[in-house]
């Protein structure tokens, strides 16, 4: 495997739009670092998202309930972006902040780190996981004026903005397709209706909105686990799995702490592992060490 190359010339913005046309539904998997954006991209997906969730309880350890700042974020899309040229999505939550200048320094940080899009979302600022109960949403003319926030502080035109709402939980149906038909119209690229229920949810959705719809098909929560033919069928255009490695990755490391512990050895767990030479290939060692070989030898003569 050779070393990474510098990104290709178009922005990160455009190479997202390049795979919303090529792929559809498109499927977006969370990574939840560095090596699982390189592990998407093998697996042959065209574009990768870091959840706000996965941030919070993968980098951090603690619980989604706005807890995570902006810097912890753009640490975590630096090192993405960094190693792997997929165009990735950022849960931006609320913004990182209560005004419109702070949705702007979002929405300018995320580009300068290498993000293609951004999700924000209209709950208010102690935000709760989608997929739970009691959360609160903001006025429609605060989740607007966050949308017009981030489209005016673009520095890449083609950085797309995903609008999220969480308003079908609590006011239902109605409130929730005006929201998202209120962002779309303040510039939103693409609708994002949290905690639908049913395929036929989003085919409403679907039809009634002049935008490309989000499903977030993640587990164990109120979306069924729909394929990509039923989204299709429906007119979904994006279909999210935002933390089902990471969910994955942490049973595996619960199974693996538990058995070494009771066994005093990790023999029973070697199948399930990823191997060394796996490992190197993945992330390109060998074509590392060899240039480091080479640079050596070059001062030995």
């Amino acid at each position: 495997m050779a070393l990474p190359t510098p990104s290709a010339p178009a922005s990160a913005g455009a190479r997202m739009r390049l795979a919303m046309q090529t792929e559809r539904p498109l499927q977006i998997v969370g990574a939840i670092n560095a090596n699982h954006a390189l592990l998407a991209q093998q697996a042959g997906f065209q574009a990768i998202y870091l959840s706000g969730g996965g941030v919070a309880a993968g980098s951090l350890g603690v619980p989604d309930l706005g807890i995570v700042g902006l810097e912890d974020v753009l640490t975590d899309v630096r090192r993405i972006t960094e190693i792997c040229s997929l165009p990735l999505t950022v849960d931006a939550d609320t913004g990182f902040g209560a005004s419109a200048f702070n949705v702007a320094r979002t929405t300018r940080s995320l580009i300068a780190a290498g993000a293609a899009a951004m999700q924000i979302e209209d709950q208010a600022g102690a935000k709760r996981c989608g997929h739970r109960p009691n959360k609160e949403v903001v006025t429609l003319p605060e989740m607007v004026d966050r949308i017009k926030a981030a489209v005016d502080a673009r520095t890449d035109p083609e950085f797309v903005i995903i609008a999220r709402t969480d308003a079908l939980a609590s006011q239902g149906r109605q409130s929730a397709l005006d929201r998202l038909a209120a962002c779309i119209e303040a510039g939103a690229d693409v609708a994002f209706p949290e905690a639908v229920h049913d395929l036929e949810g989003f085919r409403g959705f679907a039809r009634a909105l002049p935008a490309p719809i989000l499903a977030n098909i993640t587990e164990f929560g109120q979306t069924p686990m729909l394929t990509v033919d039923e989204l299709a069928a429906a007119d979904v255009a994006i279909a999210l799995y935002p933390l089902s490695a990471f969910r994955a990755m942490n049973r595996a490391a619960q199974r693996t702490y538990a058995a070494i512990r009771r066994d005093g050895t990790q023999r029973a767990m070697l199948d399930e592992m990823q191997t060394r030479l796996e490992l190197y290939e993945s992330i390109g060692y060998f074509a590392y060490e060899e240039k480091l070989d080479a640079l050596y030898a070059g001062k030995a003569a």
